[in-house]
Parts: C-alpha cells; structure tokens; sequence
C-alpha cells in the first residue's frame, strides 16, 4: 500500500486542523480536520477491496531462435460482481512494461491484449506478472497488487545451415575411389592367407597375379567427434553482438553434427558457476 503525495499531505491537514480546533475551541476546524480524517479513512477502504480478476496468458510461440517472432497473448477477466473501477494494469515483458486496458471492466467479462515479445537477444524472457494498481476517485491511496505468475518466452540463438561434416576417400585395388563415411569399414592392406580367413575377404586378381592367396586387411575407422570451444569470456567480446555472433556459430556447428549423427560436445573457456577460479568471468 501507498500514501501518495495529496494523501500525505491531507493527513498533516487533518492531524493539525483537529489539534487546532481542539486546542483552540473552533469547530469549524475541528470540523474540517474531521472530514479530512474521514476522506483518508474511505480512501483506505477503497484501495483495500481487492478486485477478482482471473488473469491467463499464452505465448505462442514460447521457444523461438533469435529475431523470429514471439506474441504474448493476455487475457484478463472480471469474476467478481462489481465493476473493476478506478484500475490500472500494467504487463512486465522483459525490462519494458505494457499497459493492460481494465479501467471500468464489468462483472463477467473480459479484455484480452496482444503484444510482441522482444527476441532480439538471446536469453530467457520473463513475461509477467500483471500488476493491478488501485487507487481511490480522490487519489490519496494507491494498491499495487500482482495477478498471475511469470511465464518464460526462451529465445535462442540463430541457427545457419551448415553442410554435414564431408566424408573421406578410399582407394581400392580395383583402382575404384569410393566415398568412405566416417565410421565404415575401409581397405587398410593385403596380407598371406591363413587358415580360418573367410574367403570372401580374399583379393582374387591380386592372388592370380603373386600365385598365392593375399587376404584383404580392413579396419573400422572411428567416427569423428566434434568438440566446439565457445569464449564466453567478458574481455572477448567487448560488444553484445560479438557474443552473440559467436553463440550462433557454435550453435550452427551442433546443429549440423547433431542432424549428421555424430558425437559433438561444447566447451566454455570460462565456468557458468560462481567460484569457479577462472581469472575472467563469463559473459
């Protein structure tokens, strides 16, 4: 609750006129101060009738990349039985705030207000809650009261299409090049035969030409793993859009890794954790 500045000031009026026209013997005064007395006393109860609003609210969507669109859908409804007078709401999105049209909503029903949630930077976006102010028809009080809880928008970073990680080329006797993916089983050598080999691994032209048996050797090569190190170090990145710049590097390389099936891990230079002993904290 909230004395604003006319309330303050009447209240130093009432004390003193009633002191006055006490000690004075004027009733007129005494008057006065008695009817400021009661101004300030119907302004508390005013102030303090807490109106019945139900308050819902729906992004749509609540997970977008940076700079795509977010829209938050506010609806707030009158479920008591007396006109919501003298209101006024106020919508916190971000670090800017909305205002919400509720001066004189009638019992029953309901106002709805849309705006765009701000996806310029990445991050996590709280929406809310709805900040309802009271206030008396002489402005000496004024209730601030919260409807509703915090919704989050999360926005993140920009993904840019980045081609899969290529694969590599072998070689084979026959003099053929064939494409080789990561993580296949690829030529490596010839070597003698020896009991037990499968004979489907044996290498005919080369064994008719040095007159004995020659066994492919194959070996499985392993499948790549992508690390990708982002420095999110404060003294890096001097201007907001260079770590930004840099999160959607890194997140453009995970993406591609992740759609080509490979192992990919991030790293941060600098722990997310307070006391992790980095001698630069992170961004």
């Amino acid at each position: 609750m909230g004395i604003t500045a006319r309330g303050a000031g009447l209240i130093v009026a009432a004390v003193a006129l009633l002191a006055a026209g006490f000690r004075f013997a004027y009733p007129e005064l005494t008057l006065l101060g008695a009817a400021a007395a009661v101004a300030v006393g119907y302004a508390l109860l005013v102030a303090l009738w807490r109106p019945r609003l139900e308050v819902t609210r729906r992004a749509d969507p609540d997970r977008v990349s940076r700079g795509e669109p977010a829209r938050m859908v506010l609806t707030v409804r009158n479920a008591g039985r007396l006109r919501a007078a003298n209101l006024l709401a106020e919508d916190r999105c971000g670090e800017r705030t909305v205002p919400v049209p509720v001066l004189r909503l009638r019992p029953g029903r309901d106002t709805t207000v849309g705006y765009d949630v701000p996806t310029d930077r990445r991050g996590v976006v709280p929406v809310g809650p709805l900040r309802v102010i009271r206030r008396d028809p002489l402005g000496l009080v004024a209730l601030a009261r919260s409807y509703s809880s915090t919704v989050p928008v999360w926005v993140y970073p920009r993904i840019h299409p980045l081609t899969a990680v290529p694969t590599g080329a072998g070689r084979s006797l026959d003099g053929r090049v064939d494409g080789v993916p990561h993580g296949s089983i690829t030529f490596d050598s010839l070597r003698e035969y020896v009991v037990g080999d499968e004979l489907r691994r044996v290498h005919w032209r080369t064994s008719a030409r040095v007159g004995e048996l020659m066994v492919r050797e194959n070996v499985d090569t392993s499948l790549p793993r992508t690390v990708v190190l982002l420095d999110n170090r404060a003294t890096a990145h001097p201007a907001p859009e260079s770590f930004e710049a840099a999160c959607e590097a890194a997140a453009s390389v995970v993406a591609a890794a992740v759609r080509a099936g490979l192992p990919v891990s991030l790293l941060l230079v600098a722990p997310e954790g307070p006391g992790g002993g980095a001698p630069e904290g992170p961004v």
